[in-house]
């Protein structure tokens, strides 16, 4: 057949114009992905801080002790719960399946699947919440056996353990509800829902604890009015967008199996992190009394990046890559991953420098009062440091594991989790007689680097990722803009001392102008080296 030249030049320019269509699009996929990560990561920050003032409260009320440790025991169970079951496997096998129905059948479709769903959950944690109050000496036996040496502190982990366990079925339907919201791209409701906890907690430990025959009981009983508010929060909006689950009881529902067969190896797969809490709580439990509390503090210093960068990019990440491979476009699939990994990168390490160099600055700042004392600030310091390790890694197995739940792949990660698991234990055996508390944290850091490694190797073998070009420039750009953040924290962070003589208005100041002069001082020499924000809205730019 004759092809005229004319002819061959209108080809070539529709050709041309269709991929400069494909282009824009993916820019703006970009652009309104940052934009729902900033939005997200802003309404995260605002309940971390309230979070942060939580603690600050419960600090200086409490201190690290006998009855902290007991508290901090009996709300690590149902938050372990939630994070396992409810965030953790249910997410993963909920979510993807709902927006995948939601992009194939329709919202009809969708509804009836979350109709079925809710009910079928809050049946199953009526059950489980019973047996918990039943049974929690045995719980608290099981998980925190050194504490069954001192009576008083095992019995007090008891009552309180009664009163927080029901936490696991509010904040259960919370996360249900979160997964909708954030499937119909409402990412910032469910990131603010913790900060209506925050404040229960803050409320019942400033103005209900001195009514409590025991105050301690006062968080416990702010835990379980906490999740009470989060649900009632996220009720209007999902009624805004018709998804408020109707009571439909019926087992056999295809959907409702199908969630249940995914939450079953993935209560494996998005575990790991929790099991390891869990195991260490029992490891720490041997240990003098303060390590659990100085274990709790540094999580919740580490949690402040880990919730920000990674819940936030990863709750964004997961609706997204779904529709891509719904849509079979595997080449988008693999430029968002790409995306999220430099995102990542970008800034989990300025973040793990800063908490590994400023460890006594922060808690000297944030928890130096009432009953915490300077040895205190020195134990959070020390695990905080080997948390650090393992930010990274940490955030990365948020962005990785979507990119094997969008496609119902449960497989490769229960399998990298079990044999991380394992890892993870024989660690915390080998390091936590030389470094105590410490030891656990280096562990549970190095198993999280592992796991994530692991992943992305998985990701790469299955040909599901295919790194952007520009990755040894860009990697080049982040060590150099870390050598000199390092270099000022090192210099201007002073001695300990110093933090603990300090007022406690000259530590905000301080430690504003410390932090704040680090992080300027790190985005100031990417900026040099040619980097700019944009760059993460334009394929291949970075």
């Amino acid at each position: 057949m004759h092809v005229t030249a004319p002819a061959l030049t209108h080809t070539f320019h529709q050709k041309g114009q269709l991929e400069e269509e494909k282009a824009i699009r993916d820019t703006l996929r970009r652009m309104n992905l940052l934009k729902a990560l900033v939005q997200t990561s802003s309404m995260t920050l605002l309940a971390r801080v309230f979070g942060f003032l939580r603690d600050v409260v419960v600090a200086h009320a409490f201190g690290a002790g006998t009855v902290t440790d007991a508290f901090f025991v009996a709300f690590r169970i149902p938050n372990l719960l939630r994070r396992l079951f409810a965030e953790g496997a249910f997410s993963q096998a909920f979510v993807p399946l709902l927006a995948s129905i939601r992009t194939r059948e329709g919202e009809e479709a969708a509804h009836r699947l979350a109709d079925h769903v809710a009910t079928t959950l809050t049946l199953a944690l009526l059950v489980t919440t019973l047996l918990g109050v039943v049974f929690a000496p045995q719980v608290v036996w099981l998980t925190a056996p050194g504490f069954h040496d001192d009576p008083e502190k095992f019995h007090t982990t008891v009552g309180l353990l009664r009163i927080t366990f029901p936490y696991i079925l509010f904040i259960s339907l919370v996360s249900l509800s979160a997964g909708i919201l954030n499937t119909w791209n409402l990412f910032w409701v469910p990131a603010i829902t913790p900060v209506l906890l925050n404040l229960s907690f803050i409320f019942f430990a400033l103005v209900m604890a001195p009514r409590f025959t025991h105050p301690i009981e006062a968080l416990a009983w702010g835990a379980f009015a906490g999740g009470i508010l989060q649900l009632l929060f996220q009720v209007p909006f999902l009624r805004r967008i018709h998804m408020l689950p109707r009571w439909r009881w019926n087992f056999r529902e295809p959907g409702v199996n199908r969630v249940l067969k995914l939450m079953g190896p993935a209560v494996v797969g998005v575990s790991v992190g929790q099991i390891s809490q869990l195991l260490s709580t029992l490891f720490s439990s041997f240990l003098p009394t303060g390590s659990i509390s100085w274990l709790f503090y540094a999580d919740r210093l580490m949690e402040f990046p880990t919730a920000l960068l990674g819940a936030a990019l990863g709750t964004i990440l997961l609706p997204s890559l779904v529709r891509h491979h719904a849509a079979g476009e595997e080449e988008h699939y693999s430029a968002l991953l790409d995306w999220g990994l430099r995102l990542t990168l970008m800034l989990t390490l300025p973040a793990a420098l800063a908490l590994a160099l400023a460890g006594v600055p922060l808690a000297t700042t944030l928890f130096l009062r009432g009953a915490f004392h300077a040895t205190d600030v020195l134990m959070v310091r020390n695990a905080l440091l080997a948390y650090s390790i393992g930010l990274t890694g940490l955030v990365g197995i948020k962005i990785l594991a979507p990119g094997f739940y969008a496609r119902q792949n449960i497989r490769t990660p229960v399998k990298i989790a079990i044999f991380v698991l394992a890892c993870t234990q024989g660690m915390n055996l080998l390091f936590i007689g030389p470094l105590h508390h410490a030891g656990l944290a280096l562990a549970t850091s190095l198993g999280a680097c592992f796991n994530a490694l692991l992943l992305f190797r998985g990701l790469r073998r299955q040909n599901l990722f295919h790194p952007q070009p520009g990755w040894g420039l860009f990697i080049w750009k982040l060590m150099v803009a870390l050598a000199v953040m390092g270099g000022l924290l090192w210099g201007l962070g002073g001695h300990d001392q110093e933090w603990f003589q300090a007022t406690e208005t000259a530590r905000i100041f301080r430690l504003v102008m410390l932090l704040g002069g680090a992080a300027t001082a790190y985005f100031s020499v990417l900026f040099l080296l040619g980097f700019r924000p944009g760059d993460f809205s334009r394929k291949g730019r970075l």
